[in-house]
């Protein structure tokens, strides 16, 4: 199967839902005073019984060269601390992030659960087993690029060819550049961005290394991956209402 072309931003979810007053409720199950909770393999969200909200399961795979901050993506979008130094992921480390989205269509609301999967580059060099381990009933890959480092974003395009070739499963790809907010060490031009854009004609997002607020930060980057996975789950279904997934309801 072709891959699935990415749906107009806004076109499947409610853009912004989170600062909507009637997602409190739902975002206030992934908050602790403010802050965001920390969820485990085990755990989950927990609503009150009058509100049943089904939850989709996804398996995401982070990908890019040493240091352009893989590890610091996934502590961000999981809401944990984000590391001062750099150091090699010496293998695979996972984290678990609850999102909470509307439909745009029906207005329904579902939980979407991300687990996160890191591994640094020396170690998927060295070690055969650990890239089909990442690879393995995977969702949606993130390929990253430092927007301080030219060689992490010139090797995009072998990063993503690798994803192009059968009998690999079609998989959503997402394009985040890290470091977007350090302007004098900037490396990688607007006018070369564009031209990656026009030819890969995949999403690509912007992120700093400051970290504002606990929502704000990683609204743009988990509204587009979900609302991306949801698409393709229903066209791959055949339908715009159907999802291909077994769900789970949290009561």
């Amino acid at each position: 199967m072709a891959d699935v072309r990415p749906p107009a931003p806004g076109s499947v979810l409610v853009s912004d839902w989170h600062r909507c007053k009637e997602s409190k409720e739902f975002f206030n199950k992934i908050l602790h005073k403010k802050m965001r909770k920390n969820f485990g393999l085990l755990e989950s969200p927990v609503m009150p019984p009058q509100v049943a909200v089904d939850t989709v399961h996804y398996k995401i795979f982070i990908s890019g060269k040493s240091g352009v901050g893989k590890t610091a993506l996934a502590a961000r979008l999981a809401g944990l601390s984000i590391p001062n130094l750099h150091y090699e992921t010496t293998g695979i480390e996972t984290s678990v992030v609850y999102w909470p989205v509307k439909l745009k269509d029906s207005g329904r609301v579902l939980f979407f659960r991300l687990q996160l999967w890191d591994c640094g580059e020396n170690a998927l060099r060295r070690f055969d087993h650990l890239l089909p381990s990442c690879k393995e009933q995977v969702d949606a890959v993130l390929f990253l690029f430092s927007f301080t480092d030219r060689t992490s974003f010139d090797d995009l395009s072998n990063q993503i060819a690798k994803w192009m070739v059968p009998p690999v499963s079609p998989v959503v790809k997402l394009v985040v550049g890290t470091k977007f907010d350090l302007f004098m060490h900037c490396d990688v031009a607007e006018r070369d961005v564009k031209l990656f854009q026009e030819r890969w004609r995949l999403p690509l997002l912007r992120v700093g290394g400051e970290v504002s607020d606990g929502l704000g930060d990683v609204a743009p980057v988990l509204n587009c991956l979900a609302e991306q996975l949801w698409h393709q789950d229903c066209v791959t279904a055949g339908s715009t209402g159907i999802h291909t997934q077994e769900t789970e309801t949290l009561l």
